[in-house]
């Protein structure tokens, strides 16, 4: 009897370490100007996460800083973290920024270097960053994105996601980030047709700027894209941030979006 509870135990326990919990977030303008406090939230949400991706980094030094202090902040909760943050994209100046990937060093293991995409990257505003991770004796590669604004027309940079399974990876992609764009337009139909799934469907992720008729969220903005032959999903949601604040004027100095999850195993 306890060579079965044994082999129970260790058989859970290893389904549980080939299953991984990610995390997407437009951070909106993570730099010098978060304070401790709103680091400290932001660790609080994020601790629960194997792997955290983060778009629209500052591209100064002050938003390299404040991706240290929220590790540093990740740290203190128990779980050994590390991270890496992306050089300034090859934007506007206006429009740069960086983009930082963050991770428990017990559950994922970085493989090689993190690096913006070259290939696209005349074609997108700011271009994806991509890096190798290993869980299990398993890889992805994660992709991070922030697309241009609706009112740019970020299908215009989205329709380039159709060749990177052929460029990179053909099985484990995972695609996430901003696409200020909802899953349901068609540019992401040549992904669909691949076999590519979203995370999330007809779930709003951006904030509004004020409550109306008792609604928070604004547009179906982010999401993850995943192959669906090679990535199992186990589960996906919005975390709901807000409700730790009095108002939602205050919940945006966090951030103007919630962040995204998806838990999953590699076929």
């Amino acid at each position: 009897m306890k060579k079965i509870f044994l082999f129970v135990f260790l058989l859970l326990s290893f389904i549980g370490f080939c299953q991984i919990k990610l995390v997407s977030w437009n951070v909106e303008n993570l730099g010098k100007s978060k304070s401790n406090e709103e680091i400290a939230f932001m660790a609080n949400l994020l601790n629960q996460y194997d792997l955290v991706a983060l778009q629209e980094v500052v591209a100064g030094y002050g938003g390299t800083q404040a991706v240290a202090r929220l590790a540093d902040a990740l740290n203190r909760k128990g779980s050994q973290w590390n991270y890496t943050v992306s050089d300034p994209t090859s934007s506007t100046p206006s429009k740069t920024e960086r983009y930082a990937f963050l991770w428990k060093t017990a559950s994922v293991k970085k493989i090689g270097k993190a690096s913006l995409e070259k290939i696209y990257a005349t074609q997108m505003e700011r271009e994806p960053y991509l890096c190798t991770f290993e869980y299990g004796n398993k890889q992805f590669i994660a992709i991070s994105f922030h697309a241009i604004t609706k009112s740019k027309q970020p299908e215009r940079e989205i329709k380039y996601f159709q060749f990177f399974p052929s460029t990179y990876s053909k099985s484990n992609l995972i695609i996430m980030g901003d696409f200020n764009c909802p899953q349901s337009h068609s540019v992401f139909n040549p992904l669909r047709k691949m076999g590519f799934a979203s995370a999330l469907v007809n779930q709003k992720t951006s904030l509004k700027r004020s409550i109306k008729n008792g609604q928070y969220l604004a547009s179906e903005f982010d999401n993850i894209f995943f192959p669906k032959s090679n990535v199992k999903k186990l589960g996906s949601g919005v975390v709901l941030f807000y409700h730790n604040f009095p108002s939602l004027r205050q919940a945006r100095t966090i951030s103007d979006h919630c962040p995204i999850w998806m838990e999953f195993s590699l076929n």
